[in-house]
């Protein structure tokens, strides 16, 4: 109790009800869109690059639907922190969990190469659905009171919120002390200057991917899924397992990769304004990895 009252705006802000929380999303995304115009040059350059055939009111209309998904997304991350079980579970539905439970009764751990699609962050909500451990991947913050409090979050329903430099030797010790678990690593930030990446063609851009879950995959050979989410209402998603390999080992780790970026473009193509338009995912071009 003590460590959550340091979150107390926080915390007052996610006892709204959903209704009211919709509410502030509207005011903030006229505020975001049109008064402040938050990134909105990089969405729209993004957008633009991306879906070079569509006309430019086909390319707002997404943009704009992007930022009231945005805003949406940024008032239900608060509301995730006091949220209930019912509730969520009302709110966020897991299709086919007996795709993984089939993995765990032969004795196979899992790893889900997951994306900024639909709304992340309720993916912490996974566990829920699921007879074994959920262990996710995060990138520690500058701020140590908001890692605290992502991290407090994302744990609220039993997932293991681990930094990543830590990943691999904790997914290392959880198959060495025979705990069954499905690993999650998100896949589509863009890789820093100096990391190890391997360039695709995803939206019709070259785009470097960041190269580690698709290591992890080969060495530990562990099947790879990727979480495909719908956004069914205002507040109210769906999730289904989508298997991008059986056996890692099998294949290149660049193969992994590409299987991976296929998938999660296919999403966005049918879906664009679930994705996070708004990150300068193209900054880093090609030729400065040459």
């Amino acid at each position: 109790m003590l460590r959550k009252l340091k979150y107390t705006p926080v915390l007052l802000l996610s006892q709204l009800p959903f209704w009211l929380i919709y509410i502030l999303s509207d005011i903030s995304f006229l505020f975001l869109y049109y008064l402040v115009g938050y990134r909105k040059a990089i969405v729209r350059k993004n957008l633009t690059a991306s879906f070079p055939e569509k006309a430019i009111s086909e390319i707002k209309a997404i943009e704009k639907a992007f930022y009231r998904h945005f805003t949406d997304l940024i008032f239900e991350s608060g509301k995730f922190l006091s949220v209930s079980e019912k509730t969520i579970r009302q709110r966020f539905k897991v299709l086919n969990p007996e795709v993984f439970e089939g993995f765990f009764n032969q004795g196979r751990n899992l790893i889900m190469y997951t994306a900024h699609y639909g709304n992340w962050e309720w993916l912490a909500a996974i566990p829920l659905s699921l007879s074994h451990k959920v262990v996710t991947f995060y990138q520690p913050l500058r701020s140590a009171y908001y890692e605290a409090l992502m991290k407090d979050t994302r744990e609220r329903f039993g997932a293991m919120a681990v930094p990543s430099k830590k990943g691999y030797k904790t997914v290392v010790e959880l198959g060495s002390q025979g705990a069954l678990s499905v690993t999650c690593i998100i896949g589509d930030q863009r890789p820093k200057r100096n990391s190890s990446r391997h360039w695709v063609k995803f939206l019709n851009q070259d785009t470097p991917f960041l190269i580690g879950a698709d290591r992890i995959a080969r060495k530990t050979n562990y099947p790879v899924f990727f979480p495909l989410m719908k956004k069914t209402s205002r507040g109210h998603y769906t999730l289904e397992f989508v298997k991008v390999i059986e056996n890692p080992n099998e294949a290149t780790a660049e193969e992994i990769i590409e299987r991976y970026a296929a998938i999660l473009e296919k999403a966005i193509v049918e879906v664009p304004h679930l994705w996070l338009w708004s990150h300068n995912r193209w900054k880093l071009k090609r030729e400065e990895n040459e």
